[in-house]
């Protein structure tokens, strides 16, 4: 897991996309400059679903240029659902992207910020359909959670798909421990780790240099606050509608990480997708990091029929 940050382009587009749906650039006020999403909407729609993406420098898309990671996971998720009848916001977060204008420095943000954001999301999608759900993916389901407290108008449920159900903190250092190439650095990551989550930083020279990239100093604010928060204590104050998606081929969220927010939560649905990565796709055999190089390959074929029953459920 990366917290890296990066810019890019801002654009505008409006264009066909289906017999049932139209993609539309939209954007609502931000701190300093505009917030921007792609809204599709669908006729008559009574559901919309609001796409949270996850950590670092990731697109409405669900891509990463800085890192060579295409997925197109957040695309084929909204455009699957507008086929289904359910309408679809994806967005930039604050300082990225179609939003890189919301905010001077993309690293000065909070949890608490990106929620506030998403809440006026939320009031913005309400505008298409009389309920609002809240997607968020991987990170992203921390916010939507954090969002989810102040009970914004029109929102009706939260989506956690491949969420955390630990502080980020010890997801991380669990994560590294996974992989034994990381054995020299393990102790340094652990110590620099605790020191972030006391909220106290480090000087870039008392960090070993492999650990450069992940700990660098210009983050440091942020991950401070992010590993503050717990994502239970979050969802024991939620008591809407939740369903909770994990994939058991996952790599970077353990299905006790499911575990978790489904016993926190009091009315959660808990799906399993079989085989499933931390992308939502199908594992590759053999390649476990297909799913974040190849945009071509489908969404795992559970997760769209499993949010359409959820938000249609059947009398």
């Amino acid at each position: 897991m990366t917290f890296l940050r990066a810019l890019f382009l801002n654009t505008a587009a409006l264009f066909a996309l289906t017999s049932t749906g139209w993609a539309e650039t939209i954007s609502i006020p931000g701190p300093d400059g505009p917030l921007e999403g792609e809204l599709i909407t669908v006729d008559s729609a009574d559901n919309i679903i609001v796409v949270i993406p996850g950590s670092g420098p990731i697109d409405r898309d669900g891509n990463m240029p800085a890192f060579q990671s295409k997925t197109n996971l957040y695309k084929q998720i909204t455009e699957a659902l507008a086929a289904e009848g359910i309408a679809a916001l994806r967005v930039d977060k604050r300082g990225f992207f179609g939003s890189e204008k919301a905010i001077a420095d993309p690293n000065d943000v909070t949890i608490a910020a990106y929620a506030e954001d998403m809440v006026k999301w939320v009031g913005r999608a309400h505008q298409e359909a009389t309920c609002v759900w809240l997607a968020g993916h991987s990170e992203g389901g921390l916010v939507a959670l954090y969002a989810a407290q102040s009970a914004p108008e029109g929102l009706c449920g939260v989506i956690l798909m491949a969420a955390a159900g630990r502080p980020i903190g010890e997801l991380l250092i669990e994560q590294m421990e996974r992989n034994p190439a990381n054995g020299a650095i393990l102790e340094d990551a652990k110590a620099i780790v605790t020191d972030l989550e006391q909220g106290q930083s480090r000087p870039l020279s008392d960090i070993p240099p492999a650990l450069h990239g992940l700990f660098n100093p210009s983050l440091q604010r942020y991950m401070m606050d992010l590993f503050s928060h717990d994502p239970l204590a979050l969802a024991h104050n939620w008591s809407g509608p939740a369903l909770v998606l994990q994939g058991d081929r996952d790599i970077q969220v353990q299905p006790h990480d499911a575990d978790l927010l489904t016993e926190a939560l009091p009315t959660a649905t808990r799906v399993d997708l079989s085989g499933g990565t931390h992308i939502l796709k199908q594992d590759v055999a053999g390649n476990p990091f297909a799913t974040y190089t190849n945009p071509e390959l489908p969404l795992h074929e559970d997760l769209v029929p499993t949010i359409v029953d959820f938000l249609n459920p059947q009398d």
